[in-house]
């Protein structure tokens, strides 16, 4: 396991080459190379994690911190998905009926994020009402890159390796174990592992190893987050305004500071704005570019439209996300489905191994969203069998493309519930190596006390 003090060895001894490169170059030592070779390490591991986001850093720093040999695959550049590269930076939701319902190593990373940026937390103890009292008031506002340096670190802690700039190309299983062919920046790297996690969000690993995977004709919309500034919305004539503006003026500005209710005020949120990307697809490079140059064009055409309106001549863009966040794409054929039935009336699952919590939010292409609120203590749970590929063995899934029908799905997406996805898929797939079965037939048990043991709260 690397510590801190010989993770900044490792960066001092990398800095102290590249120093003595750059020497070189300034007295001409330059010498003339052969074409530059392909790197095809040879790889074996325990458990492999493919996708770096919000469930796939939680199940590697599970698998790492029980000792098992982790590998982290991650196609990007940084930890965190959604939170960090997506933009979304408030994650939720970990409490529900003024009761935590999610906790474990995700809460604990979200909290050390709060803390190291002198943030402030909700109040838990006030209870939605759907009204005056929105879900989205209990979603904790985190800073985006700050986040994504303690996943690194505590992933690097748990001895997790981490390899970006690659992805799966060819998956294949053999003799009880896994083949996973990578390709990325200079390498094609072979994995060989005993177990698999799919948090790639799009089931990819899972439709590469033959299994069966669910789309939608028509997919939800993906947004591309972006701040802009130079203007005051509380000084706009909004008569002036087409009304159909007025909500990313007021969303980019926002302060919960100023939204008093009866029962006190709630800590900041994070102003933000984003425009609408139909059909947004992150399951290969093709569709994720598209996404991309689709959200960016969108966006400058939103900048140079509000720039005409009074008060707006000089709205300029602060930031942008460097990738279109997607709600939507594959989802498994797993050993069960989680039904809409299921999650609106709080089934709890005798494999149950997380909570999740969010009304039913359905984007129907920046049009309307459905939107379905859940009934005064009702909590939804999320089983086991619904991270189980079917028929599979030695694979697992945590995040969005969890088997569940559409509606439910919309609800299970969000941040929270796939940390506490990741967390049991973590714990499963270790106790799976550690017995020498398939994640199907390790005792649901012994699951569920593994992630109390680290922290989670299993349904009871």
């Amino acid at each position: 396991m690397m510590n801190k003090i010989e993770r900044r060895r490792v960066l001092k001894s990398l800095g102290a080459i590249s120093i003595g490169a750059a020497a070189g170059s300034l007295t001409n030592s330059a010498e003339l190379e052969v074409v530059y070779n392909v790197d095809k390490p040879k790889l074996q591991t325990d458990v492999l994690v493919v996708g770096g986001g919000t469930a796939g850093v939680i199940a590697a720093i599970q698998a790492g911190r029980m000792g098992t040999n982790t590998i982290l695959v991650e196609n990007g550049s940084q930890l965190g998905g959604t939170t960090t590269t997506g933009g979304v930076s408030f994650p939720g939701i970990f409490h529900a009926w003024g009761k935590q319902i999610i906790g474990g190593i995700g809460w604990e990373l979200v909290m050390e994020c709060v803390t190291l940026n002198d943030g402030k937390l909700p109040n838990f103890s006030i209870i939605p009402n759907n009204t005056s009292v929105r879900h989205w008031r209990h979603q904790v506002a985190v800073n985006g890159p700050l986040y994504a340096l303690l996943a690194e670190e505590k992933c690097m802690e748990a001895g997790v390796d981490i390899r970006y700039y690659e992805t799966p190309m060819e998956v294949s299983y053999n003799n009880g174990q896994w083949t996973v062919q990578t390709i990325g920046k200079g390498v094609q790297a072979e994995i060989k592992c005993k177990q698999i996690i799919d948090c790639t969000g799009n089931a990819f690993v899972t439709s590469l190893a033959g299994f069966s995977v669910l789309r939608e004709a028509d997919t939800q919309p993906g947004s591309l987050i972006f701040r802009i500034g130079g203007y005051d919305f509380e000084d706009l004539d909004l008569a002036e305004i087409p009304k159909r503006f007025h909500g990313v003026l007021r969303q980019n500005m926002i302060n919960n500071l100023k939204l008093k209710t009866p029962q006190g005020p709630f800590p900041p949120s994070v102003p933000y704005g984003y425009v609408y990307v139909p059909g947004a697809d992150s399951t290969t490079s093709m569709t994720h570019t598209k996404a991309n140059l689709e959200g960016r064009e969108n966006l400058l055409e939103l900048l140079r439209t509000l720039r005409t309106f009074p008060g707006c001549e000089k709205i300029r863009i602060l930031d942008i996300q460097t990738e279109t966040a997607v709600r939507e794409t594959f989802r498994i054929e797993g050993e069960y489905q989680v039904t809409h039935e299921d999650y609106v009336q709080g089934k709890v699952f005798q494999d149950a191994v997380s909570h999740s919590f969010y009304p039913i939010d359905l984007h129907r292409n920046g049009k309307s969203i459905y939107q379905e609120f859940l009934k005064p203590g009702v909590v939804a749970s999320i089983p086991l069998r619904a991270l189980i590929p079917k028929n599979s063995k030695n694979l697992l899934v945590a995040g969005r493309c969890i088997s569940s029908d559409r509606l439910a799905n919309s609800a299970l997406r969000v941040q929270a519930s796939c940390m506490g996805m990741g967390q049991a898929a973590g714990a499963a797939a270790v106790l799976a190596h550690q017995r020498n079965v398939t994640p199907i037939d390790v005792p649901v048990a012994e699951v569920q006390a593994l992630i109390e043991e680290y922290g989670g709260i299993v349904p009871r």
